[in-house]
């Protein structure tokens, strides 16, 4: 037992770290109190604090004043730790603006030029891929976040007259295209040393030759890791046929939101799929979210499933340097699924809420083995 001293001492030594959640929308508010229940535990079980502090934006404060978030929303966010996110959109809110008016002015404000989203067959759950096995999936596709197809740099003309013209300008910088190429060979240093530039250049002949060019230059500085590139249409019928030959997947913003759905797909079901909006530098906070979406038409049925939300919590925790957290939260998640325990868009009829307490239990069982 610890004296009233000790306890003091002991909690004043812990270390903490600050979190800004973000439910949203839909399901928003089912999975992400989920991933908080599985992030409280861990914390506990591995002697951090988080201390949390929640705002409520999204498309349903859109509804009553107009915006997703506060005009100074990025002031109010930039000293936190790490921003957790569940989902943003609503059916009667222009799918047009959830992007705009939330998720790319945090990830462009905030410099999170990483998309990180795993790709894994989970322990027990049987691919769509009838023949691939769990050690064929196995990957991570890094997106980059801030430049590309996704700036908004455009306009539409007279669009009601025969001559209407609508436009979008991606833009690729050196810089942009550096740090993501840089992030991504260090990444699979780490892993098994292979990236593999997934691009459009042979008809995208100057914004992706462009792209092409520099991250050649940039894997000449990584000799130790296999650089081979892959055109889109390639690389989407190899994620189905041939998956085992992905390791780190190197790709623009458009390329990597389209292709880590896939990946998503051929884990079994978008509900499983986490992904981190990263600042490497952590000049300000990363944001971690589920790839899939608010799913409006199945909230407030308890039947959502969390994993992809709760494993975004595992990426945020290896983030903030709690890697064996991190890693006790992926082997609960892993041990669910191995169970058998399923909800609804995997075949399975178990609550939210079950599969949660499941994790959360198989994280506490081999703490007290």
């Amino acid at each position: 037992m610890y004296g009233s001293d000790e306890i003091n001492t002991y909690q004043s030594i812990m270390k903490k770290h600050t979190i800004a959640v973000v439910n949203g929308d839909g399901i928003g508010h089912e999975i992400v109190p989920a991933g908080l229940k599985v992030l409280s535990a861990t914390a506990e079980k591995h002697g951090f604090e988080l201390a949390i502090k929640a705002f409520p934006w999204g498309a349903g404060r859109y509804k009553e004043t107009g915006m997703f978030m506060p005009e100074n929303a990025l002031d109010i966010l930039k000293d936190y730790d790490a921003i957790y996110f569940g989902a943003v959109g609503l059916p009667e809110v222009d799918d047009t603006l959830p992007a705009m008016l939330y998720t790319f002015k945090v990830r462009t404000g905030f410099e999170q030029y990483v998309n990180y989203r795993p790709v894994k067959l989970l322990s027990g759950i049987e691919s769509p891929l009838r023949y691939k096995s769990h050690a064929d999936i196995d990957f991570v596709v890094i997106r980059e976040n801030n430049e590309g197809e996704f700036v908004q740099n455009g306009k539409i003309i007279h669009p009601d007259s025969p001559y209407g013209l609508a436009t979008d300008t991606s833009v690729f910088t050196r810089k942009g295209i550096e740090r993501i190429a840089h992030y991504s060979f260090q990444l699979a240093r780490k892993r098994s040393k292979k990236v593999t530039n997934v691009t459009k250049s042979n008809t995208l002949i100057n914004s992706l030759a462009y792209w092409d060019r520099v991250i050649a230059e940039v894997a000449e500085e990584y000799p130790d890791v296999t650089y081979d590139k892959m055109y889109v249409d390639n690389a989407s019928a190899s994620f189905v046929l041939k998956p085992e030959v992905f390791d780190v997947i190197l790709t623009t913003n458009m390329i990597g939101d389209i292709l880590s759905d896939l990946g998503g797909a051929i884990m079994g079901s978008l509900g499983f799929g986490p992904s981190g909006n990263i600042n490497p530098e952590r000049k300000y906070p990363s944001m971690f979210e589920p790839i899939h979406g608010s799913a409006p038409d199945i909230a407030g049925k308890g039947i959502a499933n969390p994993i992809g939300q709760i494993w975004s919590g595992a990426l945020m925790l290896e983030h903030l340097g709690e890697t064996e957290a991190a890693a006790d939260i992926i082997k609960g998640i892993e041990a669910t699924t191995a169970s058998g325990l399923r909800t609804a868009d995997i075949g399975g009829s178990a609550s939210t809420e079950e599969i949660t307490d499941k994790i959360i239990d198989s994280i506490l069982v081999k703490n007290n083995a």
